[in-house]
């Protein structure tokens, strides 16, 4: 069993504007393939009597399709009216539903603005700034002993501190011989050629 209560979508004027403009486009175009058949049709009717000679029905023929094409230039117009007027509405249609959500938006900021009075912000302003001074007062008035804050040691003895631990890092450095500068040796290059030979298994 269906459900009972669903709404039914309520159908406008706008829509049914919407609705008949785009049935009468559809039957132009439906009227701008039946004349341009029609034309066709003549103009090879046309092409037909000449070649039998018969200049006068090939001249009704060339005159039928003149009224024809006229009529199709007049619907192509319509057509274009209608495709204009559709656009409009349907635009029309847009702005409103977007002046309805912007006024919905509105009447919500109102309605938020309405719960809260300009008297309990400066009540919560003010309640704020008595609960920070009273944090601050209570702060004041607790003994704080010596020994449990660290002191801030002055500039002078951390630049010592700093200069001593860079000599002792200093000191710790290995001396190293020199590197040879000049040609190595063939001797000295096959002597390393040995010594890095891995060992007989």
């Amino acid at each position: 069993m269906g459900n009972v209560f669903i709404k039914k979508p309520r159908i406008t004027e706008v829509d049914k504007a919407i609705l008949l403009l785009k049935t009468q486009r559809r039957k132009l175009a439906l009227y701008q393939q039946q004349l341009e058949t029609v034309i066709g049709a003549e103009k090879q009717a046309a092409r037909d009597l000449i070649q039998e000679k018969r200049k006068d029905r090939a001249l009704l023929a060339l005159k039928k399709k003149k009224a024809q094409a006229d009529l199709l230039k007049q619907v192509d117009g319509w057509l274009i009216n209608v495709e204009q007027q559709l656009a409009d509405v349907e635009l029309a249609s847009k702005q409103k539903a977007v002046f309805e959500s912007l006024k919905t938006g509105s009447n919500a900021i109102k309605s938020i603005q309405s719960e809260i009075s300009l008297e309990d912000v400066q009540k919560l302003v003010d309640d704020s700034a008595e609960a920070k001074a009273y944090q601050d007062i209570t702060l004041q008035s607790i003994p704080i002993p010596a020994h449990s804050v660290p002191s801030v040691p002055d500039t002078e003895r951390l630049q010592a501190e700093t200069g001593s631990q860079v000599k002792s890092s200093e000191d710790e450095f290995i001396d190293l011989p020199d590197v040879p500068t000049g040609n190595i040796s063939k001797q000295a290059v096959v002597k390393r050629k040995v010594l890095e030979e891995p060992l007989p298994a």
